[in-house]
């Protein structure tokens, strides 16, 4: 006949009280609620319907040669690959800290054989020596009363998310990053010409000079002045190639690569191919922004990680249960008689710690409120970031507007002054001033070019938009 067995009310009602205890697990676990920080209002500049940041990057730059560079960087940088090792890192330690919350079994095996002298047994003969073999299977589990392990492992899943989304905010400034360079580049090629050009026409104005004052038809001080200035032609020009060649070794670690020459488009090459510059509203920097996104997760883990710290101001349960084969001979091992087992549990917990597990809370909690502020810092520079750069968008386009008017008016002068010296009419001061002139809105148009496309640039990027997620970078996890 079978035994039946009866649990009786107290037993009933602790085996109640232990297994809500397990499925709720999180007693002291926090809840994380998102600093509000923005509204629905629109930049000082307005807003357009829309943001450029839906515009991918390949279809943003309309240059082949710099659609190119993108692609190798993304596959070759550095940095970049970095940022992916830190994802595999998140992701493992996840691995590790994740099963924390769940039993754990653990299987243990030994053989021994034991001497002991005759006087510790008494002088009882043939006690000694003996053997001893053990094939254990032990279960541990510590509830999770107060969301201790909850905490923690909410606390690394954000800090994973947050590892993905500083992966993007990389691949993006990668991206805004060699455009720039490349803009410049292209700049200082625009610059190279137009200092080639000059530095030609000054050659050839001092060797007119020259032949005039030998001929004593000017005077020397029109020589020194025309030789000054070719000079100053000659000097821009080398500065121009040394900006170019360190532009071009900056680009190149960008690439993943040592120096070398880059290969590039026309510089009279459009390579932003824009009709318009929509910008949408501040609020939409909350889901586009990828360092916005990992500053709210970075605060939601320190705020994950205060129920952590309050948990250990509580006791600790703790259930042990030890299955398996135990023996003095291993042929009886495997027998019914070798058979043991053992169910236990402990609580552990402070008594008098002299305040430790509280500070150690309030600790937490100071983390927490720094990450919550550190998130609306990064919120706020955002939307800083974002006006910054529809300011230059718009001075810089307007600017070269001017310039465009400044160098037809230049050019005018220079003609008309060449005319009135060759006539006698004015002195070569005048055409030194005019070609001065020249030179330099020649300059100023082309680097407030490369200015105002380098502001589109940083508007995208500061609006979070045009990278593609690469398939190394798999889902939030939801385990």
């Amino acid at each position: 006949m079978d035994k039946v067995v009866s649990l009786t009310a107290p037993t009933r009602g602790l085996l109640c009280v232990i297994v809500a205890m397990i499925a709720s697990g999180c007693l002291l676990k926090p809840e994380f609620t998102r600093p509000t920080v923005l509204d629905e209002s629109s930049y000082r500049d307005g807003a357009i319907a829309g943001s450029v940041a839906n515009i991918q990057w390949w279809d943003l730059f309309g240059d082949e040669a710099l659609k190119k560079l993108v692609s190798t960087a993304l596959h070759e940088n550095r940095d970049l690959k970095i940022a992916m090792a830190r994802v595999e890192e998140a992701r493992a330690i996840l691995g590790v800290v994740r099963p924390d919350q769940f039993p754990r079994l653990d299987v243990s095996g030994g053989a021994s054989r034991t001497g002991v002298s005759d006087s510790i047994l008494g002088g009882v003969p043939g006690l000694s020596p003996r053997n001893e073999f053990s094939l254990l299977g032990r279960l541990s589990f510590e509830v999770d009363v107060w969301g201790r392990y909850a905490s923690a492992t909410e606390a690394q899943r954000a800090q994973l998310v947050a590892s993905e989304e500083f992966y993007k905010a990389v691949t993006l400034s990668l991206v805004a990053e060699v455009a720039t360079a490349y803009l410049q580049l292209l700049d200082f090629d625009r610059q190279t010409i137009i200092a080639e050009r000059t530095l030609k026409g000054r050659r050839a104005n001092t060797k007119l000079i020259d032949e005039r004052f030998k001929q004593g038809y000017t005077a020397k001080i029109d020589l020194n002045q025309a030789q000054i200035q070719e000079q100053d032609a000659a000097a821009a020009l080398v500065a121009i190639r040394r900006g170019t060649r360190l532009t071009e070794n900056a680009l190149s670690v960008l690439l993943g690569h040592v120096p070398h020459t880059i290969l590039r488009s026309d510089p009279d090459t459009d390579p932003l191919a824009l009709t318009s510059i929509p910008a949408g509203v501040p609020a939409d920097l909350l889901a586009r922004r990828p360092d916005v996104r990992a500053a709210e997760e970075q605060a939601r883990a320190a705020v994950m990680q205060v129920g952590v710290a309050r948990s250990t101001q509580f006791p600790s349960i703790s259930l042990l249960g030890i299955i398996g084969l135990n023996s003095r001979e291993s042929t009886e091992l495997f027998t019914a008689d070798g058979k043991t087992w053992s169910v236990g549990g402990n609580l552990l917990g402070p008594l008098v710690d002299l305040g430790k597990s509280w500070s150690r809370t309030e600790a937490a909690e100071a983390v927490a409120e720094q990450a919550l502020k550190q998130y609306e810092q990064v919120v706020l520079q955002a939307v800083r970031e974002v006006e910054d750069s529809m300011v230059s968008v718009r001075t810089f386009h307007d600017e070269h507007q001017i310039r465009q008017v400044q160098v037809t008016a230049a050019r005018s002068a220079d003609m008309l002054s060449r005319r009135r010296y060759n006539d006698g009419v004015t002195s070569y001061l005048e055409v030194l001033s005019t070609q001065e002139s020249l030179f330099t809105s020649e300059l100023a148009r082309s680097n407030t070019q490369q200015r105002y496309l380098s502001a589109i640039v940083q508007l995208y990027k500061a609006l979070g938009g045009g990278w593609e997620l690469p398939a190394e970078i798999s889902a939030k996890s939801n385990s």
